[in-house]
């Protein structure tokens, strides 16, 4: 079922597009029937720089176990790095 209640969160990272990478400052996460994915609802996922316009956007549409999953491993992934490597500035940068 729709709620209509999306949750935004500001980020720092990058993302890629159509038109190549470009910097990701905010997601947003809702469950609403999806615009590609062949389901009933999905969580949704845009990840995006509002301030570069509608091109710079990151769209996923997930299931429910799918969304899951990714939650999951990315508590996985977090927890099995190096205290502060995730968000350590590499050389260069």
């Amino acid at each position: 079922m729709c709620t209509y209640d999306t949750e935004t969160v500001d980020l720092e990272g990058s993302g890629k597009g159509a038109d190549g990478w470009f910097e990701v400052t905010r997601a947003a996460v809702y469950v609403d029937h999806p615009q590609h994915a062949p389901f009933g609802h999905t969580l949704n996922i845009d990840f995006a720089n509002p301030a570069l316009g509608p091109a710079a956007r990151v769209a996923v549409e997930l299931t429910e176990e799918a969304a899951l999953a990714l939650v999951a491993a990315i508590r996985t992934a977090l927890s099995n790095a190096p205290a502060g490597l995730a968000s350590a500035t590499a050389p260069g940068h």
